[in-house]
């Protein structure tokens, strides 16, 4: 370790340090956009479309960073450009189109760098270039660097908006005025920038890996775009710094290091992320698969409750799965006050009867929503709502519920249960003719609040007078009141 920060303490280290860090930032950011816009592979593409800007540059200007930088932005965008014409006028796959610009261009830059090299006293090594020398970083690369890294995060800052809208909705961006052609040549020109600041610490080849890999891995830990490219800048100077660390310990190649670091932090994000990581995805999925038997013990345990006490062996006959399994969980159910167990009998407490009650509920209106609905036959619909009845939501039950009319029975005849907290006896259920009152006891305080506003309370004698498609009419005190039919089935009436 003394021999470390020794090393790491002489000037050329430091610059080298500095450049890796600003060149990680900045592809890191930039990759962001790169990657929501499935440019990764025109990123691949102008990498390599550079060197023949580098060649001409150094044929009038000589070894110069300065002329290098123009030389190379001027090819970039070249390519860019020849990548889009292709494209749009000759009618040619994106793809291909991609492949044809970018392998011309890059095996013309290596015929000019080998036909440059064989002069007397030139050095201009294709290896550098290619895969990048970061401890020959003089003060002119990291001033050009030192440049780029703050040019491409005030464009970020600046021009956010118009970034994120043209990523995302860039039909929207065009009916708003924004060129969305604009931004895109735009985000061209700063990726042309990014490619030439990245030159001497990992090469135009792994450059891509800067590009695509930290913003891959940020946008498996964050959702929002702003999380996203601050954690992909984040992500870019680690992989550059912990990569060049590790390069000078193994005493190998930084550029390939600083790639190599990158994919194990994105490797280890596809493990750990909690939203969507291999680890997590498999802890839902043993969450959701417990919480399916779950909610089929509790639905044999209601089905049979009508018959007396259930035994447990007898739960374990009706189930077909593993003893050990189905004790473990009944044993949770327990805990969770779902159910009661005395001796071998076990019986829903009100908590489990209310949730059984909403499985039975979904079941049954699902499979006659598939009748109805869809056109299925009654042997074609079990199987299907057994499937889903575990994942559909209150929300889309109760629009299924109003979608059909708030069946009272399945299409095998069965009784579909009430939602838990609707009336036991609706207004809507009722006939004309029938003399009733307003209960007590109403299922939330919006249907009191609703029954209040048409004047009626509590213990109100009321008398239905007809009943039509989607509304009824009731008669008391001499007046006459209409009743939409959303509101008169979660009217509780005695």
């Amino acid at each position: 370790m003394t021999d470390l920060f020794e090393i790491l303490q002489q000037s050329w280290a430091i610059r080298a340090i500095i450049a890796s860090v600003l060149v990680g930032i900045t592809c890191g950011i930039l990759g962001c956009f790169i990657v929501l816009r499935n440019m990764a592979l025109i990123g691949d593409a102008l990498s390599h479309a550079i060197l023949p800007g580098i060649v001409v540059a150094f044929i009038f200007f000589g070894y110069s960073t300065l002329a290098f930088f123009i030389g190379s932005v001027t090819a970039g965008l070249i390519a860019a450009v020849g990548i889009t014409w292709i494209q749009q006028k000759i009618k040619t796959k994106n793809d291909a189109a991609i492949g044809i610009v970018f392998t011309a261009m890059f095996s013309l830059g290596v015929i000019g760098i080998s036909w440059v090299s064989r002069g007397q006293g030139v050095h201009l090594d294709m290896k550098d270039f290619l895969f990048g020398n970061v401890l020959g970083v003089s003060d002119e690369d990291l001033y050009l660097t030192t440049a780029v890294t703050l040019y491409v995060i005030m464009s970020v800052i600046l021009f956010y908006r118009y970034l994120f809208i043209t990523t995302f909705q860039p039909v929207v961006a065009e009916t708003m005025g924004i060129s969305t052609r604009t931004i895109h040549y735009y985000i061209m020109l700063l990726l042309s920038f990014a490619v030439v600041a990245s030159l001497r610490t990992v090469g135009v080849i792994l450059v891509v890996a800067m590009l695509i890999t930290p913003a891959s891995t940020a946008l498996l830990l964050a959702n929002r775009l702003k999380k996203v490219v601050f954690l992909a800048g984040l992500i870019g100077l680690l992989s550059a710094l912990v990569g060049l660390t590790m390069a000078v310990i193994l005493e190998t190649t930084p550029g390939p290091a600083m790639a190599v670091t990158a994919t194990l932090f994105y490797l280890l994000a596809a493990l750990i992320s909690p939203g969507k990581g291999i680890i997590s995805r498999l802890i839902r999925k043993r969450q959701l698969q417990n919480r399916i038997l779950q909610e089929d013990i509790m639905k044999q345990v209601f089905r049979l409750h009508q018959k007396g006490k259930l035994r447990l062996e007898k739960l374990f006959d009706l189930i077909d799965q593993d003893s050990r399994k189905l004790t473990r969980q009944v044993n949770n159910l327990i805990t969770s006050g779902m159910i009661t167990k005395h001796d071998h009998y076990i019986t829903l407490t009100t908590k489990g009867m209310d949730e059984a009650n909403r499985l039975i509920r979904a079941h049954r209106l699902w499979e006659t929503y598939l009748v109805d609905q869809l056109g299925l036959n009654e042997e074609q619909i079990h199987e299907e709502a057994e499937k889903y009845e575990h994942l559909l939501t209150e929300e889309l039950l109760d629009e299924v519920d109003k979608t059909l009319g708030y069946p009272t029975q399945d299409p095998h005849g069965s009784p579909i249960p009430s939602k838990v907290g609707n009336p036991d006896k609706s207004l809507w259920q009722c006939e004309p003719g029938t003399a009733m009152a307003i209960s007590s006891n109403q299922p939330s305080q919006s249907a009191v609040s609703d029954l209040w506003r048409l004047g009626l309370t509590p213990g109100q004698e009321i008398f239905l007078q007809s009943r039509k498609e989607n509304e009824m009419t009731i008669k008391f005190e001499n007046r006459s009141v209409s009743i939409k039919k959303e509101l008169a089935v979660k009217i509780n009436v005695v």
